[in-house]
C-alpha cells in the first residue's frame, strides 16, 4: 500500500502518526500506515512501535496542555459546574488515560476533560505513554503475523474515499459538541446521584 524505502518509511511515520495524533478528535487513520510497516521484514517491529507510541504521546502532550490552559478562559460559573466531574476525573485519571491509549476509542474525549481538571502531567504523561506503548505493540504484532487480512475486506471495494473524508469530519465535528455540552452540563445534579463524594468541598482541601 505505501511502498518507500527505510530511510523515508521511519520518519514518514513519526510525522503522519504525530500530526495524525494532534489534530482533536478527527480520527486519522495512522495506524493504517503502521499496520502496513509492520507487514513482512523491511522494518524493525520495535523500532516503528516505539516510534508511533513516543509521537502519538507528545502529540497528545499538546492537546492536555491545552486544555489545561484554556481553563483560565473559562467563566466561573462552568468552572462550578464541573468541579464535581473534576474531582472524578482526578481520581480515576491515569486509568481513564491508560485505557483510552491502549484502545482505538476517540481518547481526545479523556484528555480535554483531565486537562480542563488539571490532572498531573506527569501521571498523565506516564499512563499515556504506557497506553500508546500497549496499542503500538498490538497493531504491529498483529499485522506482522496476519498481514492485511483483517482490514483488506474493508477497503477492498472502496472506488471513491470522499465518503470517508466527510465522515471523518462529521465525526469530529461531533466529538466537538460533546465537549461543548459536557462544560455545559449541571455535574453537581448528575454526579450526585451516583458519586455523592464528588460533591464534598472537603475533599479539595484533602
Amino acid at each position: 500500500m505505501f511502498p518507500f524505502a527505510p530511510e523515508v518509511g521511519y520518519p514518514l511515520l513519526a510525522l503522519v502518526n504525530f500530526f495524525g495524533s494532534l489534530v482533536p478528535f478527527v480520527p486519522l487513520p495512522g495506524f493504517l500506515l503502521l499496520a502496513t510497516m509492520a507487514v513482512g521484514d523491511q522494518f524493525d517491529l520495535h523500532v516503528i512501535a516505539i516510534l508511533s507510541a513516543v509521537t502519538a504521546t507528545a502529540a497528545k502532550q499538546i492537546i492536555f496542555y491545552a486544555s489545561y490552559g484554556s481553563r483560565k478562559i473559562v467563566s466561573e460559573k462552568t468552572r462550578l459546574r464541573l468541579r464535581p466531574f473534576e474531582r472524578l476525573v482526578k481520581k480515576y485519571g491515569a486509568a481513564a488515560a491508560f485505557v483510552a491509549a491502549a484502545t482505538p476509542i476517540p481518547d481526545d474525549l479523556v484528555y480535554v476533560p483531565l486537562g480542563l481538571a488539571r490532572y498531573n502531567p506527569r501521571r498523565f504523561f506516564i499512563a499515556t505513554l504506557s497506553g500508546k506503548f500497549v496499542l503500538s505493540y498490538a497493531i504491529v504484532f498483529v499485522s506482522h503475523y496476519l498481514g492485511l487480512s483483517l482490514i483488506e475486506p474493508f477497503i477492498e471495494n472502496i472506488d471513491d474515499a470522499t465518503p470517508i473524508y466527510i465522515g471523518i469530519v462529521a465525526f469530529g465535528a461531533a466529538m466537538t459538541i460533546v465537549v461543548i455540552l459536557m462544560l455545559r452540563l449541571d455535574w453537581e445534579r448528575i454526579l450526585g446521584r451516583f458519586a455523592p463524594w464528588t460533591l464534598d468541598d472537603n475533599d479539595d482541601k484533602n
